[in-house]
């Protein structure tokens, strides 16, 4: 095996793309060195260790992937995440903003939180986990705070009205991600349509929206949305 090529993403922070063989993948660097929290491949490079991001597995990574042209979550930024799961994607996000910054990971099951703590929150000082309903912010806002940017990845009906719920918590011109599922909110639409009823919904909301990325064939009738709060 040759050895690989590792370079930082050319327009995002902290993310990186490791060519090995003539095969680009998209990487984080480890903020635990050694552990791999998925199974995903461990990579060495210059006394560096990186994680393979498998756009597969991770909604944010296959948006990055597919050209998305803003993601809020850098170095040393405060994030949301609605939707936590098991910490695939949480993982990554805490490589990104490293060890200046948070992420407060807000998730409804009960056992998707426990793997969270066993997986992620148990190495990673800079990941809370909330054990919370989305939908219902004013339980955790003793918690989170103000925050850079929200990551939204719940399979709900009226998705970009439950981000909306959580804007409470953005910094005046905070950014936001939301993976919308269309078949989670309207199987009698057409995905096409339901996409652009959650944007409009985002707009009125008060969001100036940027992208609307299509995630196949990492993600089947899923976008990924990014967006702004106006004023």
């Amino acid at each position: 095996m040759r050895e690989p090529e590792v370079r930082e993403h050319e327009r995002f922070r902290n993310i990186f793309t490791v060519t090995v063989n003539g095969l680009q993948r998209l990487a984080t660097r480890n903020l635990s060195p050694g552990i791999s929290f998925y199974g995903e491949e461990l990579i060495m490079h210059v006394g560096s260790e990186y994680r393979i991001w498998n756009p597969y597995r991770s909604k944010l990574a296959a948006a990055i992937v597919n050209g998305v042209t803003m993601v809020p979550v850098r170095p040393g930024s405060k994030i949301l995440y609605l939707g936590a799961a098991s910490g695939t994607t949480v993982s990554h996000v805490s490589d990104i903003v490293g060890g200046s910054g948070e992420v407060y990971a807000v998730e409804f099951s009960h056992r998707s939180i426990r793997e969270l703590i066993e997986r992620v929150c148990r190495h990673r000082m800079n990941v809370q986990p909330i054990l919370a309903d989305a939908r219902t912010p004013s339980k955790y806002k003793m918690i989170v705070g103000r925050v850079d940017a929200i990551y939204c990845d719940v399979a709900q009906p009226e998705q970009a009205k439950l981000l909306a719920l959580n804007s409470i918590f953005l910094k005046k011109g905070g950014e936001v991600m939301i993976a919308v599922k269309s078949r989670s909110i309207d199987v009698t639409l057409s995905p096409s349509t339901v996409f652009e009823r959650e944007v409009e919904t985002m707009r009125m909301s008060g969001f100036q929206v940027f992208d609307v990325v299509h995630l196949e064939p990492y993600e089947i009738d899923h976008v990924m949305i990014t967006a702004r709060l106006e004023g």
